[in-house]
């Protein structure tokens, strides 16, 4: 988290709050994670759904790009 500290990621903190948790608690599953789950939990979402791969394709300072294959 210490890493995302800078006006960007805050920025991206507060958009996750106001638009992507809410937007996931109306849907079924109501996961909630927002836009900063964080590798790891995405990690294991990935794997509870069935896929068997996984992993940072791609970053840049803004951006972590996953791959997920089953």
């Amino acid at each position: 988290m210490e890493d995302n500290l800078n006006p960007v990621g805050r920025a991206y903190y507060g958009f996750s709050t106001l638009l992507c948790v809410p937007n996931s608690l109306s849907q079924e599953v109501g996961t909630a994670l927002g836009a900063q789950a964080g590798e790891s939990r995405l990690r294991q979402v990935a794997t509870t759904a069935g896929y068997s791969r996984f992993r940072r394709a791609a970053e840049t300072p803004f951006n972590h790009i996953y791959e997920a294959r089953r």
